[in-house]
């Protein structure tokens, strides 16, 4: 048996979950195991709420676009009626996938043997089958996933009775309020690379100030000490996100060498918000760092126990892309994010080799990485609760069992 098919083993991730000054970080297995991403896949993947991307990426009737989770080939489409629909992109024939990329059509035809759908996921054509015996259009729809808008972005669900998300949301959608994040606009973000580490990695990174002084020390990182990381202390516990800040050494702080704002700073901003970064995470796909001009997300979609793709865009105060000067803003920026990137991407790909050592052990936390025992306080009951029930009888206690079955 697998070493964590175990009660022992669940009861263990406890320790992981509570005050940031007791905790301990997940078991290094979390990271590495094929069995416990299959595991996984259960517990999070097939019932929480996935970010697919945002919906200004569908403006128009009949748009389009194609993504993937956990293996999973999906297409996000506006319809006739101004609804956005999810349904899986593979053709209920013989298994070609019925779009790629993005773009705009009035029905998805699979190119292999030219069977049609509506934007709904409807069959509405299949040639040539009037000589299959009990065949019904009705019965080969592309299955479709429960969506939700939050904040600008658009979220599948493969369970089809998940609760919806946003009632769990409330106290991030509080520190999110001046942002307006529904109708800030930013550029369709290029898919993302497929980093060979595991997805929590990738999240607890962008989870963590502890490192920013340390790892990123220098001109592009130094006006927000780690020192200066705040963490919210009223998350409710069913919330399905959290969220920490970060003061900065002056106001309108940003990436860049100017080390402040060069693009317009989102207007209801407080002068308290300001002076600090946010970053808000909802695992375990969205991932968003927000300073007083720019919000970068990460999509990051789950591909395997040490893989994963990530796709990164930003958005702005409306206007701020329509300026002639944003391509030339957008580049000084980006060029001093990417030194910043570079430094992470290296770590997150050293650690995950580290996970696979037989050395590697539960680590303990500083004060300033309570974002990730506020992960773990998201992530283990999700554990705990699937492997209760899914365990095998065989591992539930006696006195436990029903008397019809002693």
């Amino acid at each position: 048996m697998s070493p964590f098919k175990s009660d022992a083993f669940f009861d263990s991730l406890s320790s992981s979950a509570g005050d940031v000054s007791q905790s301990d970080t997940l078991p290094p297995l979390c990271y590495t195991s094929a069995e416990f991403y299959e595991f996984e896949k259960e517990a999070l993947f097939n019932h929480e709420w996935l970010c697919v991307g945002r919906v200004d990426w569908l403006p128009n009737a009949g748009d389009y676009f194609t993504t993937t989770v956990i293996g999973e080939p999906l297409l996000i489409a506006r319809n006739r009626e101004g609804q956005i629909k999810a349904m899986s992109a593979v053709c209920q024939h013989r298994a070609m996938l019925v779009a790629e990329g993005h773009g705009n059509t009035k029905a998805f035809l699979c190119p292999y043997h030219h069977w049609a759908y509506d934007l709904n996921g409807e069959l509405i054509g299949a040639p040539e089958m009037q000589r299959t015996e009990n065949f019904q259009r009705k019965d080969f729809c592309l299955p479709t996933l429960q969506v939700e808008l939050w904040q600008g972005f658009i979220f599948v669900n493969f369970d089809p009775a998940a609760a919806p998300l946003g009632p769990r949301l409330t106290k991030v959608d509080e520190v999110l309020t001046n942002y307006d994040l529904t109708n800030a606009q930013g550029p369709r973000p290029e898919p993302g690379p497929r980093y060979p580490w595991n997805w929590k990695v990738m999240m607890e990174n962008n989870n963590d100030g502890y490192h920013a002084n340390r790892l990123h020390h220098g001109p592009l990182h130094d006006f927000a000490p780690s020192a200066l990381a705040r963490f919210p202390k009223d998350l409710p516990e069913d919330t399905a996100g959290y969220y920490r800040t970060n003061g900065t050494l002056h106001p309108d702080a940003s990436f860049n060498p100017t080390q402040r704002a060069v693009l317009p700073v989102f207007p209801q901003l407080s002068e308290e918000e300001r002076g600090r970064f946010l970053f808000v995470n909802l695992p375990p796909t969205l991932s968003l760092v927000l300073t007083s001009d720019l919000v970068m997300y990460l999509i990051l979609r789950a591909d395997g126990p040490e893989a994963h793709f990530n796709d990164t865009g930003v958005l702005c105060a409306p206007g701020a892309i329509d300026s002639p000067a944003f391509p030339h803003l957008m580049e000084m920026i980006n060029n001093s994010a990417a030194e910043i990137i570079a430094q992470d991407l290296h770590v997150d790909e050293l650690v995950q080799q580290g996970l696979r050592s037989r050395y590697a052990v539960r680590g303990r936390y500083s004060w300033q990485e309570q974002a990730q025992s506020d992960f773990n306080k998201w992530v283990v009951p999700r554990y705990q609760q699937t492997w209760e029930r899914i365990r095998p009888a065989e591992l539930i206690p006696l006195q436990q069992l029903p008397a019809a079955a002693l």
